[in-house]
């Protein structure tokens, strides 16, 4: 058996939120925060736009939320089909994007308790 080397882990994705100081953690909760909680609202107007499937979606009010969550709901709609003629892709992205969320950022994440370490 061999003798793992565990330098070779600190630079990977894993302990990348490990080795962030609290300045930048909370560096990236304000910016993590507001992104999370837009693509949220947009993944819920979404939602209800696919329940109107005759709108214009390059008209103006609608390709507001249309044109920044296209480029992921598209490759969700190829890989998951619409169930009884329903989008779901949208309930998809918007259950992923609140989970990432509680995880990061919510009271108990993993951002906002490397901001709280004291230096």
């Amino acid at each position: 058996m061999g003798v793992v080397d565990t330098t070779s882990f600190s630079s990977s994705g894993m302990t990348f939120l490990a080795d962030l100081d609290p300045d930048t953690a909370k560096l990236a909760i304000g910016i993590l925060g507001p992104l999370f909680a837009s693509f949220n609202l947009l993944f819920i107007v979404r939602i209800v736009m696919s329940w109107y499937p005759q709108l214009p979606v390059g008209k103006f009010p609608f390709v507001i939320a249309y044109a920044p969550t296209e480029p992921v709901l598209g490759p969700t709609r190829r890989l998951i089909p619409p169930v009884g003629g329903v989008d779901v892709s949208p309930v998809i992205w918007l259950a992923i994007l609140s989970f990432v969320s509680e995880i990061l950022l919510g009271q108990q994440g993993l951002l906002v308790l490397l901001s709280q370490q004291q230096p």
